[in-house]
This record gives C-alpha cells, sequence and structure tokens, in this order.
C-alpha cells in the first residue's frame, strides 16, 4: 500500500498510524507510517524531535493519551470518529478514519476486529486559535442532547452553586462514574473550591490538598502538570498517573479510584476549573469524551462569570489598601439595622479605632509610607478583631462591630489591640469603645463611642506634640 500517496492527497495536516493488535488483546506502541508536508512541520516544532522515518514511535515526538485512545478505538472498532479538543493552546479538530490492510478507507461500521495484526487509521487534523462556535453540529444527536441537558441545568438558577450542583450530576450520570466532582480554580486569588452532587464542599479542597502534602491550588496545578499540554485525561486504569505523579497516584489507590476523567475547564486559554470522575463505565468512553468537549465549554463560561462578579462585589465592600469592610459596606450594615431588614442584636460592643499620625507620617515620609501604615493598622485591626465586623470608615478611621459580645469580652479586644499597636514601632490607636444592650439607639451609641476615641486622640497628641500637625495648620 502506498500511505505517502494516500496523505499526499490531503491539504490539510494527514497522517496514517499504525499498531498491532497482539495475541492475548493488548496493543503496541502506536507507530507513524505517513505524514503530508503539513504534518512534517507540525512534529518539527519539538524539541529534540527525531527526523521522520516510516514506523517511527508516536511518542518519539510527544505522548497524548487522547490522541492515542482515539486512534487505537478508531482502528479497532473500523469507526470514523470526530473530536474537537482545546490542547497545546490551539483547538484542534480531530478526524479518525479507519484503513484496512491494503489502506483503503473502512466507510462501514463492523464488529470490533480483535484478531492479531496490524491495525491502520487516517488521522486528519485542522487547528486554530479560536473557537469555531458552530462545532456543536458534528456530533451525535445523542451526545448533543445530553450537553443541551446540561445546558438547561447551568441555567435553571441564578444560584451559581445550585447550578453547579446539578449540572454535576448529569455528568455524573452520562460518565456512569462513582464520584464525581467539578473543581474550580480562580488563578487570580489561587482559591479552588470543590462542588458535587451533594453541593459546595468548603473544607474538602484542603483536606483533600493536605493528604498529598499541597494547597488546593497545588493541587490544581499538579493536575495541569498531569495534562502536559492536553485538554483531558480519560484513563481506564492509573499506570500513566503512576508515572506522571506519583503522589497523587498514592492518593487515588488509598481512596480505591481505579480510574480518572480529568477535563480541563478553560476560558479564553484561562485555566479555570476542572471536570473531575472516577470510576466511570468505561465502555462509554467516546460518549463521554465528546460530551465533555461541549460541556466543559459550557461550563467554563458561566464560571469565569461567576469570578468576574465576585470580584466586583470583593471589590465594591473591601477596602483594598487595608483588606478590611469599605465605607460603603459600613453603610449598607447600619441602614440595614436601622431599617429593621436586619435585626439588631441584643447586645453590641462599638469600637472606634483612629489611627494616630498618619498625616505626620504622610507630610514627611510620603504617602507610600502613609499607605503602608494604613495597611499595617488594617492587620493589627484583623488579627484582634478578626472574628467581628471592621470597617475603614475613611482616611485614618475604623470602626468594629462586635454584635453579640459581652462587655468583658470588648475590653479584652480593646486591650488586645492596643497591646499589638505598643508591639508595632510605628502603629497607634486612638480607642474609643462602648457596650449596649437591650433597647439601644445604635447612632446614638456610635456616637458616644467616637467622642471617646478622640478624647483618647486628644491625650496622644498632649504626650506627642510634634506629630500634631493638624495643630500646626490651624496655627
Amino acid at each position: 500500500m502506498d500511505l505517502q500517496a494516500l496523505v499526499n492527497k490531503f491539504k490539510i495536516i494527514a497522517g496514517v498510524y499504525a499498531f498491532d493488535i497482539l495475541p492475548d488483546g493488548s496493543y503496541s506502541e502506536i507507530r507513524i507510517m505517513a505524514i503530508n508536508d503539513l504534518n512534517d512541520m507540525m512534529f518539527n516544532v519539538y524539541p529534540n524531535a527525531p527526523a521522520f522515518y516510516p514506523g517511527v514511535p508516536l511518542r518519539k515526538y510527544f505522548t497524548e493519551i487522547n490522541l492515542e485512545n482515539f486512534i487505537y478505538t478508531s482502528a479497532v472498532n473500523n469507526e470514523p470518529l470526530y473530536s474537537y479538543v482545546n490542547a497545546f493552546g490551539m483547538w484542534i479538530k480531530g478526524f479518525y478514519i479507519p484503513l484496512d490492510e491494503d489502506g483503503n478507507i473502512i466507510n462501514e461500521k463492523g464488529e470490533p476486529n480483535t484478531s492479531p495484526r496490524t491495525a491502520y487509521c487516517l488521522y486528519l487534523t485542522t487547528r486554530s486559535e479560536h473557537l469555531e462556535t458552530d462545532f456543536m453540529s458534528q456530533h451525535s444527536d445523542g451526545v448533543a442532547s445530553a450537553v443541551m441537558n446540561i445546558s438547561l441545568k447551568l441555567h435553571e438558577t441564578p444560584n451559581f452553586h445550585q447550578a453547579m450542583t446539578a449540572a454535576v450530576c448529569e455528568i455524573k450520570k452520562i460518565c456512569g462514574a462513582e464520584r464525581c466532582a467539578l473543581y474550580t480554580v480562580d488563578v487570580s486569588n489561587q482559591h479552588c473550591s470543590f462542588i458535587n452532587e451533594e453541593g459546595l464542599h468548603s473544607d474538602y479542597p484542603e483536606n483533600f490538598a493536605a493528604e498529598m502534602g499541597r494547597s488546593p491550588y497545588e493541587v490544581a496545578m499538579a493536575w495541569e502538570k498531569a495534562l502536559e499540554d492536553s485538554d483531558c485525561l480519560l484513563l481506564d486504569d492509573l499506570s500513566l498517573i503512576r508515572d506522571r505523579d506519583p503522589v497523587w497516584y498514592d492518593s487515588m489507590k488509598k481512596h480505591d479510584i481505579r480510574n480518572i476523567i480529568l477535563y480541563a475547564v478553560r476560558n479564553n486559554k484561562m485555566l479555570v476549573g476542572f471536570i473531575w470522575a472516577a470510576n466511570y463505565d468505561t465502555s462509554k468512553l467516546m460518549q463521554i469524551k465528546e460530551t465533555l468537549e461541549l460541556t466543559a465549554f459550557l461550563i467554563s463560561a458561566v464560571i469565569a462569570n461567576h469570578q468576574f462578579v465576585s470580584q466586583l462585589e470583593l471589590r465594591s465592600t473591601i477596602d483594598g489598601l487595608t483588606q478590611v469592610n469599605n465605607r460603603n459596606s459600613m453603610n449598607f450594615r447600619i441602614d440595614s439595622l436601622l431599617s429593621g431588614e436586619a435585626k439588631l442584636p441584643s447586645s453590641l460592643g462599638i469600637a472606634f479605632a483612629d489611627l494616630n499620625g498618619l498625616k505626620y507620617v504622610n507630610d514627611t515620609d510620603g504617602h507610600d509610607a502613609g499607605d503602608r501604615l494604613l495597611a499595617r493598622a488594617g492587620s493589627l485591626l484583623l488579627l484582634a478583631f478578626g472574628d467581628y465586623e471592621i470597617y475603614r470608615a475613611g482616611g485614618d478611621e475604623f470602626v468594629v462591630l462586635c454584635p453579640d459580645i459581652t462587655k468583658k469580652k470588648l475590653e479584652q479586644q480593646v486591650k488586645q489591640l492596643r497591646a499589638l499597636a505598643d508591639s508595632t514601632p510605628d502603629v497607634s490607636f486612638a480607642i474609643g469603645a462602648l457596650h449596649v444592650s437591650g433597647k439601644y439607639d445604635i447612632r446614638e451609641a456610635m456616637h458616644r463611642a467616637d467622642e471617646r476615641m478622640y478624647k483618647d486622640k486628644q491625650e496622644y497628641y498632649i504626650l506627642h506634640p510634634e506629630k500634631d500637625r493638624r495643630k500646626k495648620n490651624r496655627s
């Protein structure tokens, strides 16, 4: 058979791949039998790539387990296959066409031919940096129906976690898996979450990662490395993981995981999560692969939108410099208590903390130094009052609300803040605290705490007149 003449007929990347079906039913390593000029250019980009010759092992160039699975399946089952995946930083469209031993295309699917022989597969591919939105039409009605159902689950509710939980339930059924989850990854803050068919599990990423001596984000990066620039791993055993990531392999064996699906979810080439399924139905491998190709694209948009909105919400309520709640957040909280939208606590501790000497630092050392001082002040407040509501009311003034705190506990927290400031050479607070209970007016209580803070500040400047720039400005 003239395989070279066959691939030269195509104006896209084309190659013929072969492997041996051995007497015990196993397969040999895949060999490249012929490639056209476009394919030759593709293989030559790999570092230390050998010169092509008919029969060169594919793994001399790279290992892409999904490509290998498609070639094996197409050639053994005499079945044309199609894939559309995000791998190696590109969108790759692939057509897998079984050939007979004379190099003729097999047009009709027959029974799997597992007799000892050499099997051949023609692989045609195009590559693009941009997604083609009509790719869904290339899939079977069954796959399209499954993906449509998942899409409906994703949009039945505006609640992100509920929508993802419903989608995970559907994916688990499609995969026939014992376990299935979505592992989201927010690269901007290195935060990960775990959602399975029971919902969000806030503690699971930490516990899961700790077993491997990693952080949740390090787990995600280890999975990314294990993919080796591909979009997914669909493995019917764990031998490949044993080679690529022994730590992850040991963790899976500990939890009786026998096979694994790991599908990267990307939005504009940015990793936003993984679809993860274990102990899945390996007989449904091709259907699962096609379904996840489409599902990952749909889920990526939902995750990216959720992360974007979360960042906007965070920026609208958090003071970026000190990492405590901002004034808008404080005003909303006070308004909700005054309107009755939020229940007024039976007791409330209020502390006003004003950073002493900020204007002096700004004037003498510059505003960058003043910003660093504010950041340190915020850190001390978080250490002392981290379990309560801390707000930067503006400039150098902070307000802390402590619902349901005892008077003694409030005094202890104030004392702790003073001690932390005393041990930090450049941070000093003027503090005014008040404890109220029963029937009280929150605005009046805040006013009284504010007055106590100003009295404390006056005493500070009496002791440190050189830092009272306000007095100098008045004079």
